[in-house]
């Protein structure tokens, strides 16, 4: 069966990324679900000095082990003033010092949510060119605005939303 992991690019306990991956994920068919939560590989701030003094960070290898035994990637990515979260710039930050191939060529469902209009515009498109330089295979990506209006109860209640987000979701399928 396949794998996919599923991970919001936040540290929030209550992360709106977090509720549309797991929510994007729970449209997928025959595939085991590895839901990660970033609060569980806690890293020191990326530095060259302690990478030179204490090696990376078996949470950093922990996550790339991760990403090695998964024929899929589901990342939702928060936008804080307009970039990556710092606790994903750390984690991804570490990876590539580990792993420059990241994301291991593996299919990936890129996706932001964010209580404004833009729906993590800015974010997606750093990610959009920084992530295939590190290997990632995005096959679909899904911009969610007004989260707070257009999700409701575990679920995207906005028609043509759901509709454009199911329809990635099965394109990702088909690529995993």
């Amino acid at each position: 069966m396949k794998k996919v992991i599923v991970f919001a690019g936040s540290n929030s306990k209550k992360s709106i990324n977090k509720q549309l991956a797991t929510y994007a994920s729970e449209l997928l068919e025959n595939t085991t679900i590895e839901l990660l939560d970033l609060n569980d590989f806690s890293l020191p701030v990326f530095g060259v000095d302690l990478e030179e003094e204490q090696g990376i960070p078996e949470n950093a290898i922990k996550f790339l082990d991760k990403i090695k035994s998964s024929n899929g990637i589901i990342l939702s990515l928060a936008e804080h003033n307009g970039a990556y979260s710092a606790v994903f710039k750390n984690l991804f930050d570490w990876m590539s010092r580990a792993e420059q191939k990241t994301f291991m060529n593996k299919p990936m469902l890129l996706m932001a949510a964010s209580p404004g209009g833009r729906g993590g515009a800015s974010v997606l498109a750093i990610a959009k060119d920084r992530f295939p330089r590190h290997d990632a295979k995005i096959i679909e990506v899904f911009s969610m605005p007004f989260f707070g209006t257009n999700f409701l109860d575990g679920k995207i209640i906005d028609d043509t939303l759901n509709l454009e987000l199911t329809t990635k979701v099965k394109e990702f399928n088909k690529a995993i």
